[in-house]
């Protein structure tokens, strides 16, 4: 979960689908919750942290946006950005801060629906 000074949460649209999303993704062998988010943030948005950067909010379930019929159980961080800016790289589409005012004109997954846009 990233948000800027304004409150608004950071989400992206992958290429190739209508959804907007926290970044993200599925680990890799060998890798922790934490350490998945890291390289994603990085080969997502050309974040570059640190575990340090990483709050731990919980794990939370919600139906998959992009595969009907499935859920999706996410290990969600707050994070920490100071003043890098997210940019998008070769597999996001599109990113962009939103409260839940500015959500409502997007199609937004399930997950960051239920539990993670701030208020307008």
């Amino acid at each position: 979960m990233i948000t800027d000074a304004d409150g608004r949460l950071l989400l992206v649209r992958k290429a190739g689908t209508t959804a907007f999303m926290q970044p993200g993704g599925k680990p890799e062998a060998g890798e922790d919750a934490a350490q998945t988010l890291l390289r994603e943030l990085a080969e997502e948005v050309g974040l570059r942290l640190q575990p340090t950067d990483l709050t731990p909010l919980g794990e939370f379930t919600a139906p998959a946006a992009n595969e009907p019929g499935f859920a999706v159980v996410a290990d969600v961080f707050r994070v920490d950005i100071g003043d890098q800016q997210p940019v998008t790289d070769a597999e996001i589409e599109e990113l962009r801060w939103v409260d839940r005012a500015a959500a409502s004109a997007l199609e937004v997954a399930p997950l960051a629906a239920a539990y993670f846009l701030p208020e307008a």
